[in-house]
């Protein structure tokens, strides 16, 4: 069975970390230093990244396989944080494994795209990345990534370049086309049964992600929250990291919702 790279550091509560596409486990940058100053921080390389590019999973395989490698590192339910789509990655854990999480954050993160059509387009739009990644390699891709739209805000060295390229074109590619949010089956009708406190984070500048925030806020329940990081985009974490880890630290130690 194949296995996913993962690492510990720190002291204190355990807190998964699942990262965003074309990262790895060494991309939270300083708002991971910050975390891990008050958690044990577990950090997965997703499947297709990283030191697990080896690893082709879809979105409920790979949340398997992501629950078994934090199951060998914590005993008991943990925090899980998932940014973007470590998030949707996160959520299927929380769905399919919820014993293993004892809180959930997502940040910058949605349950899926509704529409057939729309979802149908977005594969296509996947399959044109993974055809271009597979032609220019991963180093050329991953600079033109950071110059899209929904990283505008985000200052270059901010962003984490040297984990990125630990990957393989390979493993990205196998990503998109199985784990990209074409591929996603919309979770929206399950949010509903996530009974652990939920904290929702989006940056203030991320028009599109603050409203899906408020999308699943409202379908998961009372036990959701939301929080807003002022003067960031969609990498908030890494745009605003002192911000980012304040406001996840005080939820995380604060009461249930």
């Amino acid at each position: 069975m194949a296995s996913l790279h993962v690492e510990s550091r720190g002291s204190g509560p355990p807190l998964v970390l699942v990262h965003g596409f074309t990262q790895s486990a060494r991309a939270w940058g300083r708002a991971g230093d910050l975390l891990g100053s008050e958690f044990r921080l577990v950090a997965v390389d997703a499947p297709g990244h990283g030191r697990s590019a080896a690893v082709a999973a879809d979105l409920p395989g790979g949340a398997d396989l992501i629950a078994g490698a934090a199951a060998t590192q914590v005993d008991g339910p943990a925090g899980w944080l998932g940014y973007s789509m470590g998030g949707r990655f996160a959520l299927h854990v929380a769905l399919r494994h919820p014993g293993q999480v004892r809180r959930l954050v997502l940040v910058s993160t949605t349950a899926g795209i509704d529409d057939p059509e729309a979802r149908a387009e977005r594969r296509r739009s996947d399959e044109r990345l993974a055809a271009r990644v597979e032609q220019e390699g991963v180093e050329k891709f991953v600079r033109w990534w950071l110059t899209q739209p929904l990283f505008a805000s985000l200052p270059p060295g901010a962003a984490a370049i040297e984990s990125r390229l630990e990957g393989t074109a390979g493993g990205l590619a196998s990503s998109l086309r199985l784990a990209g949010a074409g591929a996603q089956e919309p979770l929206w009708p399950l949010l509903c049964r996530l009974e652990m406190p939920v904290l929702v984070v989006a940056g203030a500048l991320d028009t599109k992600y603050r409203e899906l925030a408020d999308r699943l806020v409202a379908a998961i329940g009372e036990n959701a929250s939301q929080a807003v990081i002022p003067g960031a985009g969609h990498a908030c974490h890494l745009e605003k990291p002192d911000d980012f880890a304040g406001s996840v630290t005080a939820w995380l130690r604060g009461p249930s919702p």
